[in-house]
């Protein structure tokens, strides 16, 4: 981050769904140690990041596919920190599937939290972003969106449809200086999670303003070789 982004970091305020563990997490700990105070959005305790990040931290009960739960989140986390210029859409769900066995059940369950999650949180924020005149929309995809795992159908349908929404909103909003862009990790993220948040934090810096409507692949070269 550049010293002029450093000294307008804690002025910055960023929301994260899917903080209560895991990428969510790290994702929130990274961007409070980078200035910006945070609000967690999720439906499990958020206890471990709230004492990891202290007052910083402002944790939100929701669930990202219910309209109104996130309508009021977002608007709670903006009212306690004074406003919103980023947004992690990180929260999402990946459970192996055999495609002929997936109900129609299984596979709105997955759309719900990995696509209409994303859109309502986003949606949401825009209003605040827009006021700012500042802004930052990253949404966590996968790899699986360009490798196919025969497993996972669903939820691979639903981070490609990810990667489309991503290229979309970028233009939608490109006009009142908020970027959109996505970062593709690959399903086994062992040895991921640094690349991951130092990916994020570039992303949201300040200086990356002309990176808009790309989806990062974080994934070891797994992508292209098919694994």
């Amino acid at each position: 981050m550049s010293e002029t982004s450093s000294r307008n970091a804690p002025r910055r305020v960023a929301l994260v769904t899917g903080a209560a563990d895991g990428l969510g997490r790290e994702f929130a700990t990274a961007l409070a140690r980078r200035g910006y105070r945070v609000a967690g959005l999720d439906l499990a305790d958020m206890s471990g990041t709230a004492e990891l990040i202290g007052d910083g931290f402002h944790p939100v009960r929701a669930d990202v596919a219910d309209a109104e739960e996130v309508d009021f989140a977002v608007e709670e986390a903006a009212t306690r920190f004074g406003g919103l210029h980023v947004v992690v859409n990180n929260a999402g769900v990946h459970p192996p599937l055999d495609f002929e066995r997936t109900t129609l059940e299984d596979w709105r369950r997955i759309m719900r939290v990995n696509l209409d999650g994303p859109f309502l949180v986003s949606r949401a924020a825009l209003p605040h972003l827009k006021a700012a005149g500042w802004g930052r929309v990253v949404n966590i995809a996968s790899s699986a969106a360009f490798v196919g795992p025969p497993d996972l159908v669903a939820y691979t349908t639903s981070k490609a449809g990810l990667v489309g929404f991503t290229r979309a909103l970028s233009s939608a909003v490109g006009g009142y200086g908020i970027t959109v862009n996505a970062i593709a990790p690959s399903l086994t993220r062992t040895d991921e999670p640094g690349d991951l948040v130092s990916t994020l934090l570039y992303v949201c810096d300040e200086g990356s303003g002309s990176l808009t409507g790309q989806t990062i692949n974080v994934d070891g070269g797994r992508a292209g070789t098919g694994r």
